[in-house]
C-alpha cells in the first residue's frame, strides 16, 4: 500500500512545497518510487520547486474526464523514481472543488501504487485542505518561527482534530455534543477538543471510545522551517508541548530546518535545492528530516487511504 504523507501548514510561505519537493527528491534517490501531488489547488507551484517546467497535464484533466484514470495525469521527472501530478494547469474552480470531485480523487488515490505519495496541501483550514490531510493517519505540519505562522498552524491542528471527530460522530451527533460541551463550559470546544471528548465519553461511552482510539492512531509530525541563528532551537518542542497542554493532542517534533538565502536562489533558478546546494546546513537538516520520515515508514506508522477513511468522508458531507 502507498504510504501517504500530507504536508500542510496554516500559513502561506511556510515552506510546504519546498519540503515536499526535496523530501520527494531524497526518497526517489534512495530508490523509492515516489509520487508528488500538488494539492494546493489555488496556487500550485510544486513543479517549480523540483525544477520541472509547466506541463500540459494536471489534476483538472482527471476531474474533467479528459483522461479516465488519475495515473494518466502522472508526469515523469528527470529524477529516476520521482513522479509528479501537477496543479499548474488546473482550472480556476479546482480550488473550490465539489464534494463528488473530492471523493473521486480520494478513491483514485487508493488505487495508486507508489512507495510514497506526498501531498503538498494549500494553506488555511478549508474543508478540502483538512479532508486531504485526514486521508492518512500520518501527516506533517510545517511552521516557521513567527507568531503569525505559529498561531495559524495551531488553528489548523485544532481544525483537523475537530473535523475528525465530526466525521466519526456524523453531523447531528457532533452538533449535539458541541452544544452540550459549550453549555457546560463556554468556549471549551474551540479551545480544547479534549474536553469535548470527555463529554462524549460520559454521554455515549461507545462512541467516546471510538473517537479516542481514532485520535490516538494519529502519527502527526511538526517541523520548524526557516530557523535563524537568533531563534530558539527548542521552539518546535515548545509548540508541541503547548498543543498537547491546551488541546490535549499528541504531536511529535521532528526537527529544525535552517534558514538559508540560497533557498531563494534555488527557487528563482527553478532548480531543486538538494541538487545545487547539497553542502549546506539547510541540506544537512533536510537530510535528517527525510531520514526521519523513512524511519517512521519502516516502523509501519503510515497508513494509506483505507476504505474506512473514505467512508467517513463520504458519510459526512460539508
Amino acid at each position: 500500500m502507498t504510504n501517504i504523507w500530507p504536508i500542510g501548514g496554516g500559513k502561506g510561505g511556510s515552506g510546504k512545497s519546498f519540503l515536499a519537493g526535496n523530501l520527494g527528491i531524497w526518497l526517489a534517490k534512495q530508490g523509492h518510487r515516489t509520487l508528488l501531488i500538488d494539492a494546493d489547488f489555488g496556487a500550485a507551484n510544486l513543479h517549480t520547486m523540483i525544477g520541472i517546467p509547466y506541463q500540459p497535464k494536471s489534476l483538472s484533466d482527471f476531474l474533467s474526464k479528459k483522461v479516465q484514470t488519475l495515473e494518466e495525469t502522472v508526469i515523469e521527472t528527470r529524477i529516476p523514481n520521482l513522479f509528479l501530478i501537477s496543479g499548474a494547469g488546473n482550472n480556476l474552480d479546482t480550488a473550490n472543488m465539489a464534494y463528488q470531485q473530492k471523493m473521486k480523487i480520494f478513491r483514485a488515490l487508493s488505487r495508486l501504487s507508489y512507495d510514497f505519495t506526498l501531498l503538498d496541501l494549500g494553506p488555511g483550514t478549508s474543508f478540502n485542505t483538512i479532508d486531504f490531510f485526514l486521508i492518512s493517519d500520518s501527516g506533517i505540519f510545517v511552521v516557521t518561527p513567527e507568531p503569525t505562522s505559529i498561531e495559524n498552524v495551531y488553528r489548523l491542528i485544532r481544525a483537523v482534530y475537530a473535523r475528525k471527530i465530526w466525521q466519526l460522530l456524523k453531523t447531528y451527533h457532533f452538533r449535539t455534543m458541541v452544544e452540550e460541551t459549550e453549555a457546560r463550559n463556554e468556549g471549551a470546544m474551540v479551545n480544547n477538543p479534549e474536553y469535548l471528548i470527555s463529554v462524549i465519553k460520559e454521554l455515549e461511552p461507545e462512541k467516546g471510545k471510538i473517537v479516542e482510539q481514532a485520535l490516538r492512531a494519529f502519527q502527526f509530525k511538526l517541523v520548524l522551517n526557516q530557523l535563524r541563528k537568533q531563534d530558539n532551537p527548542k521552539l518546535g518542542v515548545l509548540i508541541c508541548r503547548i498543543i498537547e497542554k491546551h488541546l490535549g493532542l499528541p504531536l511529535q517534533f521532528i526537527g529544525n530546518i535552517s534558514y538559508d538565502d540560497l533557498v531563494h536562489d534555488a527557487v528563482c533558478q527553478k532548480v531543486p535545492f538538494l541538487d545545487k546546494y547539497l553542502h549546506t546546513q539547510t541540506a544537512a537538516d533536510l537530510e535528517k528530516f527525510c531520514k526521519h520520515i523513512l524511519m517512521a515508514r519502516n516502523k509501519g506508522e503510515e497508513i494509506g487511504p483505507t476504505g474506512e477513511a473514505l467512508e467517513m468522508v463520504a458519510d459526512g458531507r460539508e
